[in-house]
């Protein structure tokens, strides 16, 4: 992972939320060996770090193309970016259709999967995770 973010790590001063949502991802299942595809919502707020925007989306990419559980994923994309830049906080959203929901075993068409990571502000400041989850759900 470092060999893919460090070059484009950039300090700065700004300290507002960084939000890079609708991220398409495409994962398997390690239990069933089935796609499960959605969409991630990545915010962070700096702490004298930013990363570059191309980058968020390159972390989904990285984690999703292994073999997975949505919840797993969700925890790995927030826990690099924790690391890697050690902002205020980082919030991590992932709405997923899981083939083996949909395709054996209960057979539900239209259901998704929804996980959350919230970590630092977004976890303590219910102001912060409210401001992301609002944000997130507008199409602006």
């Amino acid at each position: 992972m470092d060999e893919v973010l460090n070059s484009a790590l950039f300090s700065v001063d700004y300290n507002e939320m960084v939000i890079v949502k609708d991220i398409d991802f495409y994962s398997l299942c390690e239990h069933h060996l089935l796609p499960f595809f959605g969409r991630c919502h990545v915010a962070y707020i700096p702490n004298g770090r930013v990363l570059g925007l191309s980058k968020i989306p390159r972390i989904v990419e990285i984690f999703s193309r292994r073999l997975q559980v949505q919840e797993r994923l969700t925890n790995q994309i927030a826990a690099t970016i924790l690391e890697k830049i050690e902002p205020l906080g980082v919030g991590v959203v992932m709405e997923a259709t899981h083939l083996c929901m949909s395709m054996r075993g209960i057979q539900k068409q239209n259901s998704a999967a929804v996980t959350s990571a919230m970590l630092g502000s977004f976890r303590s400041d219910p102001r912060t995770r409210s401001e992301f989850l609002s944000l997130i759900k507008g199409r602006q």
